[in-house]
């Protein structure tokens, strides 16, 4: 070859298919895909109403941006929209393998990140060692605060959740082939089922992950047959997500309590899970085992990568007692991608630059114990 490859910006594609331009990260381990450029005009008045339109009338973004072949069955996604709220600086939609989830902590702390980087905030003064960005979630306005430098973000990130309350607590619910098991269920800007893993004749720290995946699943169906899910704002917000096995060590410890979470249609989340973290802090809570501003470890058993979270104050959501939880964890860059759709085949057509201005990114390997 005489000299370097030249080629145009973008293989032949189909014009009548905007590329896509997203922004990959991670946060624990947990994938999120950020588009940039290319989605259709989401409309709708209020950010749940656009949340209905996406699902209705644009689920082929989401299925092009989080199924193979430009992702898999555990990619999650973030879309960029205008809020209808003043203090907001952007609003969001979050994508997973199923449909559309009313939170995502670890795509929100990535977010702060990417907010900050990417000039969607007014730039913090440049002595400032952190800049809030406020981010309006399907369930609520969730304020992120990014440890930054030379108003540049560093990695870390913090947010306060929506008020997190629990729905119910040590109730018995018939698991198909486990019986009858006690389950919570808490809210965290999501729904989500708590188990000790031991009580379905699991480890948690050890269990092939299929086995943990299928138990959550039976968990997750039975809950839904068996139990009124209800938010006291909006009944789009009324559904359980998913289920969390826990290590059962809810009292309060320096050491880290494990967990996985198992959601939409048995997606496995890579890190602690940030809206599970904030359910389960509010649980601890609930039950006196934990005390304001108390910091937690929370340990996930996909990939051991670790948040932490706290209780900052009592507040209410409608009639339930709640808390406003803080989670803290750390986002890094993993690349670009400008994807297409190919005029002869629906395979990805584009490329990928890897970032690799973050030293601190280390991708934790998810740890299958598949047999």
């Amino acid at each position: 070859m005489a000299g370097p490859l030249t080629v145009p910006r973008l293989p032949p594609h189909d014009p009548g298919t905007p590329a896509l331009s997203v922004v990959d990260m991670h946060t624990g381990g947990e994938p999120l895909r950020i588009v940039l450029a290319g989605c259709p005009e989401v409309v709708g008045p209020t950010l749940l109403a656009k949340r209905r339109y996406m699902r209705q009338h644009l689920d082929h973004v989401r299925r092009r941006l989080m199924f193979e072949p430009r992702g898999h069955r555990d990619m999650y996604g973030a879309v960029l929209v205008p809020s209808e709220l003043p203090d907001a600086h952007l609003g969001v939609l979050f994508l997973n393998n199923e449909g559309y989830s009313s939170m995502c902590g670890h795509a929100v702390l990535a977010l702060g990140r990417f907010a900050l980087d990417f000039g969607l905030v007014p730039a913090p003064p440049a002595d400032a060692r952190e800049a809030l960005v406020n981010i309006h979630c399907p369930c609520g306005l969730v304020a992120a605060f990014v440890e930054c430098e030379g108003g540049r973000s560093r990695g870390p990130v913090r947010f306060h959740s929506v008020p997190a309350f629990v729905l119910a607590a040590d109730f018995l619910v018939d698991v198909p082939g486990h019986g009858k098991v006690v389950v919570d269920v808490a809210y965290g800007g999501a729904f989500y089922a708590f188990v000790s893993a031991e009580k379905l004749g699991l480890d948690v720290c050890s269990a092939k992950t299929r086995d943990l995946v299928a138990a959550a699943s039976a968990v997750t169906e039975a809950v839904k047959a068996q139990f009124k899910i209800n938010h006291p704002d909006s009944e789009d917000l009324a559904f359980l997500y998913g289920t969390i096995l826990t290590d059962g060590k809810d009292t309060y410890s320096e050491e880290p309590t494990t967990n996985i979470c198992v959601f939409a249609d048995e997606q496995v989340d890579r890190s602690p899970t940030g809206s599970g973290v904030t359910a389960r802090i509010a649980l601890q809570y609930h039950k006196g085992l934990l005390e304001l501003n108390q910091t937690r470890a929370f340990k996930s058993s996909a990939t051991g990568s670790v948040f932490t979270g706290k209780a900052v104050r009592e507040a209410k959501c409608g009639d339930f007692k709640a808390v406003i939880v803080e989670v803290s964890g750390r986002a890094h860059y993993t690349a670009m991608d400008e994807s297409s759709c190919c005029s002869t085949s629906s395979s990805v057509c584009g490329g990928v630059s890897v970032w690799g201005s973050d030293p601190s990114n280390r991708v934790p390997h998810v740890k299958c114990r598949a047999g």
